[in-house]
């Protein structure tokens, strides 16, 4: 299940964070230094440093967005979130070792991680990447979400100050951009609920009872289905 975020950021925290990360100060390292055995292989862009004071600034940023926005807690049911991380990919000329540009080829996020930042450990149930340059500022750099064999892909490409949930156990990817920069944000949500399709069935009933009790208001059919929400929810969850 993926989920559009729309205008998780408001127009002034895109505004700060975007400066912030282009920043002539910005520490900026080789994104390769945080992948692992798997990934390393095909990981080539760059993530700002996680000691740094603008990383500090633009992680309570973004937590702040999360945290207040009702979709996500709808759709994640949050137990942990782990620090939000950011990283750049960039087009390269044609004297580049590699012309194509930066990108991040096929693979599979780590099933737990672990913060250096806050020293937590964080089950990725499900991954989340908040946009912070507009799509015509950058050619490439589609996340691709893929499915199950036969399923055809996600390609994802939203507005500065959108951002997508999707799962943590699908194989996924960045192309690579061709012209100009694409900056993010990255993360990952330990999810209260932990099977996925549980969460699923939750998420249908919540946005259902929303729009019953907006196309009705409160009536007793709403309240019966809300007890039957909350019971399962109650079974499920792990806090």
């Amino acid at each position: 299940m993926l989920i559009h975020l729309k205008q998780l950021l408001t127009p002034d925290e895109l505004a700060q964070g975007h400066a912030l990360l282009t920043a002539p100060d910005a520490s900026w390292r080789d994104g390769r230094h945080s992948a692992g055995t798997q990934a390393v292989g095909v990981k080539q862009n760059q993530q700002l440093a996680q000691d740094s004071a603008t990383a500090a600034t633009l992680r309570a940023l973004v937590l702040g967005a999360l945290q207040r926005d009702a979709l996500v807690l709808s759709a994640a049911l949050p137990r942990k979130i782990f620090n939000p991380l950011f990283n750049r990919y960039n087009s390269h000329g044609a004297d580049h070792a590699d012309p194509h540009g930066d990108h991040y080829g096929a693979h599979v996020d780590g099933a737990v991680m672990h913060s250096a930042a806050s020293g937590q450990w964080v089950r990725s149930d499900l991954s989340c990447t908040v946009f912070f340059s507009d799509p015509q500022d950058y050619d490439g750099g589609e996340l691709v979400v893929h499915g199950a064999p036969g399923d055809a892909a996600q390609r994802i490409k939203l507005p500065a100050g959108d951002a997508i949930l999707y799962p943590g156990t699908s194989v996924h990817e960045v192309t690579p951009v061709t012209r100009g920069t694409r900056l993010a944000s990255f993360l990952w949500i330990e999810s209260m609920v932990r099977s996925g399709e549980q969460r699923r069935l939750l998420f249908e009933m919540d946005m259902a009872l929303l729009a019953l009790r907006q196309r009705h208001g409160e009536s007793a059919e709403a309240t019966r289905l809300t007890g039957v929400y909350h019971n399962l929810l109650r079974q499920w969850a792990n806090t």
